[in-house]
């Protein structure tokens, strides 16, 4: 797989997903932000939206669990229509269980990791995976500045899915815009989740595909 972008609808119009979805029709994914007010400090939607989001888009639905328990909650994801899930290794209690039981209802399983967080310890269970997304802010809240100090975390991360010759994505998620991205590409991702550099624009489609032509470069 090339590279894709996964707008994030933590920046649309909640009042009408339809539109927001329709808005990006040139994307690869939906990426929908999952936020508990406990594992992050904010509060944003949960499998009801999901699965009324799961019946009006075209894109395939990334969620992002930022939540506290993943391993209780995660399937309900994708029962309500999720695609992928990914979630959180700081709060996941048995990360390659998870894993395997989301990819055992067909979904692709992605672990996330903070920006604080070393992807070393978690090298071995790699291989368990579909995604690995690097976080590029600290997760909450949209619209924060770009980390990029976590530029080399990501290129240590390429280095171990490269080694291991597997598909497994590697996506980032935070600050990215056309100002960024380029900059996230050359490190090694091949998934990118922009929320307001897609949604706060007059053409939300237009930056998808601008975003995605600086990522091929």
């Amino acid at each position: 797989m090339g590279i894709q972008i996964s707008p994030s609808i933590l920046s649309a119009d909640f009042a009408n997903l339809r539109a927001a979805a329709e808005s990006v029709a040139a994307a690869d994914w939906l990426h929908v932000d999952v936020m508990d007010n406990h594992f992050v400090p904010n509060l944003t939607v949960g499998v009801p939206v999901v699965e009324s989001l799961a019946k009006v888009a075209t894109q395939p639905l990334d969620c992002h669990l930022m939540i506290e328990d993943p391993d209780r909650w995660a399937s309900a994801f994708v029962e309500a229509g999720a695609s992928s899930v990914t979630f959180h290794v700081e709060a996941c209690g048995a990360p390659v269980r998870l894993a395997r039981e989301l990819r055992a209802m067909e979904a692709r399983a992605g672990m996330a990791l903070k920006p604080a967080t070393p992807i070393e310890p978690y090298e071995d269970l790699l291989g368990e995976l579909d995604m690995v997304l690097i976080m590029t802010v600290e997760p909450g809240f949209g619209g924060q500045k770009f980390l990029d100090v976590c530029l080399p975390k990501i290129a240590r991360a390429r280095a171990m899915l490269d080694r291991l010759d597997a598909d497994i994505w590697l996506q980032v998620d935070g600050g990215v815009s056309a100002e960024t991205i380029e900059r996230c590409a050359e490190a090694g991702a091949d998934n990118f989740v922009a929320g307001s550099a897609v949604f706060g624009a007059a053409d939300p489609d237009a930056i998808v595909r601008q975003l995605r032509a600086l990522a091929t470069r």
